[in-house]
C-alpha cells in the first residue's frame, strides 16, 4: 500500500480507527475481535491505528491486540475529552497532560507513543502551555511526534508561531473530519497544513457510512449501522432528500467508471493536498479489507473538481 509522510513517519494511506473497539456506543468490538481487525490491517498493509483515550476500553484492546508487534504499527492516541466524573480529567492543561499520557500508556502496553494529539481545542488553557507540556514528553521520549484534531486554520497558525518562536516541539498533524460530504476543511484548515507542512488526517471518511451505499431513500437505517443509535430528528435530517441528491449524483459519477461509492470517497480524499491517512473504522476483518481495496482510485484534477461540483448541496 502507497504510504506518506506524516512527521518523521511513513504512514498507509488507509488507517485504521479504534472507535468501535471497546465502546458502548455504534457497533461495538469486544477484546477478540479487536484484534481480528488489527490482524486483518497488518494482513492489508495499514500500519497505521489511531485511538483516543475517550474511546472506552479503546487502548486496552489495542494495546493487548499489538502485544508482541508493537514496532510495525505508527500508534496514535488522542487526549483532552473528559474521560470520568472527575473534573480535572480532561483539557489541555500541563498537569493533566502530564497523568494522560501515563494512563495511555499503560492501557496500550507501550513505553512511547508515535503521535499524540490533543483531541478539540481547549479555550480555557493557552496554547503555549500545552505545547510547552508536549515538549516535554518528547523531550523525555515518551511521545515521538505531536498532533491536534479538530482545530481551525487560526488555531494552527497559531501553534504554530508559538512552537517557533519558542523553539519548542510544533504539532505535526491535524486531524479533522473531512469527506466529500462534509468538505468544510478544504477551504480553512487544509491551506493551514499547506502552510506549515503538517500532515492532515481526515476522520469520517464516509460521512458517518453515508457514502457506503447502504442507506437508500425512504428506509430506516438498519440497526447495526451507526445512524440507527442517533435521534430521529437526526436520522431525518441525515438521510433528507437533499442527502441522498447528492449521493445519488456521487454514485451515479462512480458507477458511470465501473467504480463504487466507497472508492469515490477514498480517492476524494486521497486527492486533498496534504491529507496523509484516511482513518477508517471497521468492525469485521472484511470491513478492512474493503476500506484498503477503495483506496486504489486516484482521481484526476478534473475529476476531482467535477466530484466536488456534484457534492455540493
Amino acid at each position: 500500500m502507497e504510504r506518506r509522510r506524516l512527521g518523521r513517519f511513513e504512514v498507509s494511506v488507509v488507517g485504521l480507527g479504534g472507535n468501535n473497539f471497546g465502546t458502548t456506543v455504534g457497533t461495538p468490538v469486544d477484546e477478540a475481535g479487536t484484534r481480528a481487525v488489527v490482524d486483518a490491517a497488518l494482513e492489508a498493509g495499514v500500519n497505521f491505528i489511531d485511538t483516543a483515550d475517550v474511546y472506552g476500553e479503546s487502548e486496552t484492546f489495542l494495546g493487548a491486540a499489538l502485544a508482541g508487534r508493537r514496532d510495525e504499527v505508527v500508534l496514535a492516541t488522542k487526549f483532552g475529552r473528559p474521560v470520568d466524573s472527575d473534573p480535572s480529567h480532561q483539557g489541555a492543561g500541563a498537569r493533566w497532560i502530564v497523568q494522560a499520557v501515563e494512563r495511555s500508556l499503560r492501557r496500550l502496553q507501550t513505553d512511547h507513543l508515535d503521535l499524540y494529539q490533543l483531541h478539540f481545542p481547549d479555550p480555557e488553557v493557552p496554547i503555549e502551555e500545552t505545547v510547552t507540556a508536549l515538549d516535554d514528553l518528547v523531550r523525555a521520549g515518551k511521545v515521538l511526534e505531536i498532533g491536534c484534531s479538530n482545530f481551525s486554520g487560526e488555531q494552527i497558525d497559531e501553534a504554530a508561531a508559538v512552537s517557533a518562536e519558542r523553539g519548542l516541539a510544533a504539532f505535526a498533524s491535524v486531524q479533522n473530519d473531512l469527506s466529500v460530504l462534509r468538505s468544510k476543511a478544504v477551504a480553512d484548515v487544509l491551506p493551514a497544513c499547506e502552510r506549515h507542512g503538517l500532515a492532515f488526517i481526515p476522520y469520517s471518511p464516509l460521512a458517518s457510512g453515508l457514502l457506503t451505499g447502504k442507506y437508500r431513500r425512504g428506509e430506516a437505517p438498519a440497526s447495526d449501522t451507526r445512524l440507527a443509535h442517533l435521534s430521529p430528528e437526526q436520522v431525518e435530517r441525515s438521510l433528507s432528500d437533499r442527502t441522498f441528491n447528492r449521493l445519488e449524483r456521487l454514485e451515479a459519477f462512480a458507477a458511470d467508471r465501473g467504480r463504487t461509492l466507497i472508492e469515490l470517497a477514498f480517492g476524494w480524499l486521497l486527492a486533498q493536498p496534504c491529507v496523509a491517512s484516511v482513518i477508517a473504522g471497521a468492525t469485521r476483518p472484511e470491513q478492512v479489507r474493503a476500506n484498503v481495496d477503495a483506496a486504489g482510485w486516484a482521481l484526476t484534477d478534473d475529476e476531482v473538481r467535477e466530484v466536488t461540483e456534484l457534492a455540493r448541496p
